[in-house]
């Protein structure tokens, strides 16, 4: 049997879901390939392969540290995916933008409320 590694030449920007794509076709990876995910001390990073659908065709709901993600009925195809979060987002605060078939999304932390009050004595 021979086998072949793919190889990509000349290519200005490639399409970052595709290049996932290759990297995931070549090795061994996890189960869960079609996102990626990051964290910094101010928000998480969730970056999620939905290649052919538009931003119009997404959906997107956020309750405390859950992101749900669903695509409309009339999507060319079905996604529908949750994440739990290690910390509450602050929904406000946070972003989502789709370019190349990559959602990524930029869930900001909920920072505390400080909910001590100060009374002054007469």
């Amino acid at each position: 049997m021979f086998l072949a590694t793919p190889i990509i030449r000349h290519v200005s920007r490639p399409d970052a879901a595709l290049q996932r794509f290759m990297q995931a076709a070549t090795q061994a990876s996890p189960a869960n390939a079609d996102f990626q995910v990051s964290h910094t001390e101010e928000a998480t990073v969730l970056a999620v392969d939905v290649p052919g659908l538009t931003r119009e065709q997404l959906q997107l709901r956020i309750e405390d540290n859950l992101v749900h993600l669903n695509s409309v009925e009339s999507a060319p195809r079905q996604v529908k995916r949750s994440w739990e979060l290690p910390h509450n987002i602050d929904a406000a605060a946070s972003s989502a933008k789709l370019d190349l078939g990559v959602l990524t999304l930029t869930l900001t932390r909920l920072k505390p409320v400080d909910k001590k009050v100060t009374l002054n004595i007469d």
